[in-house]
């Protein structure tokens, strides 16, 4: 039985296989080839942009430039991120079922709670920022919300996830002690899942930053709004410039996630 099963997966992953092999190679005699493919003067620009990369503008009007910008982009990004967490802690909870009390009260809590997450995450958040925009203007909240509700919907379901699998055997223990639901989830669930959700959560204010950079082009401010400016003036030097705060923006991120997580498992 054993055998039947594992040929019968085989057989599907390479149908599976197959098939996305096909669907590529559809895709391929679906574009036209041609000269008219590449912009005619895409290779000079290529050529202007790869030299400018060694020489980026250190001007001081640039750098303090950069330096504004970079910290109203890592503003909106922290500013949506602790919204977003705080939509994440309460949704994902209720989402992972963890304090129902009965099975049917458990999947009705998962079933709604997890609809309403996915609704959250599934419009990108530039189109939010493009509705908060048109209700309420160009103004920092736009930028703000459009991060706090998709990201609110991710974290919390990874959230309610991590909460699903953690182990029950503590869980148990707690209950069989008298510990009550709140007790439980702060004293139980919490102290197992708060490595990976921190590590996940910082990840996500990485991926925060480059989506408030992105949400610059719409006119917010921040880096990606001075990237735009540079690449309109054809200044790649100065773009370039930009592109490095943003770059020294992750990478401290991660850093930050790294200290962060070491101190923990200490």
């Amino acid at each position: 039985m054993h055998n039947i099963k594992s040929y019968l997966e085989f057989h599907k992953k390479n149908i599976l296989t197959l098939i996305l092999i096909l669907i590529f190679i559809w895709s391929l005699f679906s574009i036209h080839w041609g000269p008219e493919l590449l912009h005619p003067g895409g290779k000079v620009t290529i050529v202007q942009v790869v030299e400018s990369l060694f020489k980026p503008d250190l001007s001081s009007e640039t750098l303090q430039s950069a330096l504004i910008a970079a910290w109203r982009t890592l503003a909106y990004a922290v500013a949506g991120m602790t919204l977003a967490f705080i939509i994440a802690m309460v949704f994902g909870i209720l989402a992972s079922g963890i304090l129902a009390y009965s099975e049917v009260n458990r999947r009705v809590s998962k079933t709604i709670f997890r609809g309403v997450l996915g609704f959250m995450r599934a419009i990108h958040e530039l189109v939010w920022a493009w509705l908060f925009v048109a209700a309420i203007g160009l103004t920092p909240y736009a930028a703000i919300f459009a991060l706090a509700i998709p990201y609110g919907g991710t974290l919390g379901r990874i959230y309610a996830d991590m909460l699903n699998d953690v182990p029950k055997e503590p869980i148990k223990a707690l209950k069989a002690a008298g510990a009550s639901r709140l007790q439980v989830l702060i004293y139980g669930y919490f102290p197992i899942a708060k490595i990976d959700m921190l590590s996940y959560t910082m990840y996500r204010l990485e991926c925060a930053v480059r989506s408030s950079t992105i949400m610059s082009f719409i006119g917010l401010g921040g880096l990606g709004y001075q990237i735009q400016l540079a690449l309109q003036d054809l200044n790649y030097n100065v773009m370039w410039t930009y592109m490095f705060f943003l770059t020294a923006l992750v990478v401290l991120i991660d850093l930050w996630s790294n200290m962060l997580r070491r101190r923990l498992v200490i």
